[in-house]
C-alpha cells in the first residue's frame, strides 16, 4: 500500500469511526448548543484527534525508525540494517536505503583498503630509505669520527667523542623509527615476536609495565591479518601512553572459540565514553579490511579495553 492510501485508510477508520457513533450513540445537538453536548463534542473531537494521532505513529513508525538510522549510521560499523515487511512505498524506500548501505560500506572498504595499502607500501619505503640511506651515513660518521678522536689531542678528544655519542644516539633514534615504520621482525619472525619487541620496546620509553599474555595453540594467520593486528596494538599502546595516565598495561592474543582476539587493556583514567579520533577510527578501518570486529570499553577510573576479534582462518 502507498503512503498516501496507507494516511488516507487511517484517517478514513477514525472518521468512519466518529459517524458512527454519532449515527447511533443517543446524542443530539440543540440550537443554540447546550454545555453537555458541547463537552460531549469536545472530547469526542478529543478522542478522535488522540486515535488519529496513535494510528499515524503507527504507521509512519517505519519512517521513524529510517530517519533515526540515517543519523546515526556509521560506515565504519558495517551490518546496520532496518527490516523490511510486505510491499509499498515505505517498504521500498527502506529496502533502497538497505541497499545503498550495502553499497556505500563495500566502496568504503574497497577504499580503505587502497589507502591504506598505499600507506604501508610508503612505510617500508620509507623505513628501507632510512635504514639504507640515513642508516650507513650516519654509521660512516660515526666510523670517521672514532678515528679522528683516536687521532686527536685533549681536549679536541673528548668533544669528538660527544659528537660521537650524540651520533650514536641518533642514529639509534633513526632505527627505532625504521622499525616502527615496518617491523622486519614481523616478517622474519612472526606476529608473537613482533608484539613482544614491541611491548618491550614501548615499555623502554614510557616507562610503563607492560604484561604479556599470548596462546601457544595460535592459528597460522595471513600476512594482512598480522599486520593489521600489529598495527592496531601499536596505536592502542600509543593511546594508553598520551592518554590513558596509566601505570600499567596488558596485552593479550588469545585463540578462543573460533576466534582470534587481541586485547589491549590499561589501568588508566578511563573515560566513560570512548572518544573516536582519528588513531580509533583508522584502527576501525583497518579492521574491516580483515573483516574484524573492534570493541572498545572505557570505564571512569577503570581504564580502558580495545579489543580486535578476527575469525579464525581455519573455520569454514
Amino acid at each position: 500500500m502507498s503512503l498516501f492510501w496507507r494516511i488516507f485508510a487511517l484517517n478514513a477508520m477514525v472518521l468512519g469511526t466518529a459517524t458512527a457513533l454519532l449515527l447511533w450513540a443517543p446524542v443530539t445537538v440543540s440550537v443554540p448548543v447546550l454545555l453537555t453536548e458541547a463537552v460531549i463534542l469536545v472530547a469526542g473531537l478529543a478522542v478522535m484527534l488522540v486515535a488519529n494521532a496513535a494510528l499515524l505513529r503507527i504507521g509512519l513508525s517505519p519512517l521513524g525508525r529510517l530517519t533515526k538510522l540515517m543519523t546515526t549510521v556509521d560506515l565504519l560499523r558495517p551490518g546496520q540494517r532496518l527490516p523490511v515487511h510486505g510491499r509499498g512505498e515505505v517498504e521500498d524506500l527502506i529496502r533502497t536505503f538497505n541497499a545503498m548501505l550495502e553499497r556505500l560500506e563495500h566502496e568504503r572498504a574497497t577504499s580503505s583498503a587502497r589507502v591504506l595499502l598505499a600507506q604501508e607500501g610508503e612505510r617500508r619505503r620509507i623505513a628501507q630509505e632510512l635504514h639504507d640511506e640515513v642508516g650507513q651515513s650516519m654509521t660512516a660518521i660515526l666510523l670517521s669520527l672514532e678515528r679522528a678522536a683516536d687521532e686527536a689531542d685533549d681536549p679536541l678528544r673528548g668533544e669528538l667523542r660527544q659528537v660521537q655519542e650524540i651520533t650514536r644516539e641518533s642514529l639509534d633514534e633513526v632505527r627505532r623509527l625504521a622499525r616502527r615504520l615496518r617491523p622486519g621482525v614481523l616478517d622474519d619472525l612472526g606476529l608473537v615476536s613482533a608484539l613482544t619487541s614491541l611491548s618491550t620496546e614501548f615499555a623502554t620509553h614510557t616507562g610503563l609495565r607492560v604484561l604479556r599474555r599470548f596462546d601457544a595453540d595460535l592459528p597460522s594467520l595471513d600476512q594482512q591479518t598480522e599486520l593489521v593486528l600489529y598495527r592496531v596494538a601499536q596505536e592502542a599502546l600509543t593511546n594508553a601512553a598520551r592518554h590513558a595516565e596509566a601505570d600499567r598495561v596488558e596485552v593479550s592474543l588469545r585463540h578462543t572459540d573460533g576466534v582470534v582476539v587481541l586485547a589491549v587493556a590499561d589501568d588508566g583514567r578511563g573515560t566513560g565514553v570512548a572518544r573516536e579520533g582519528a588513531g580509533i577510527r583508522g584502527m576501525r578501518e583497518r579492521a574491516l579490511l580483515i573483516g574484524a570486529t573492534l570493541d572498545i570499553a572505557s570505564q571512569p577510573k577503570a581504564g580502558t579495553e580495545i579489543r580486535l576479534t578476527v575469525p579464525d582462518p581455519r573455520e569454514p
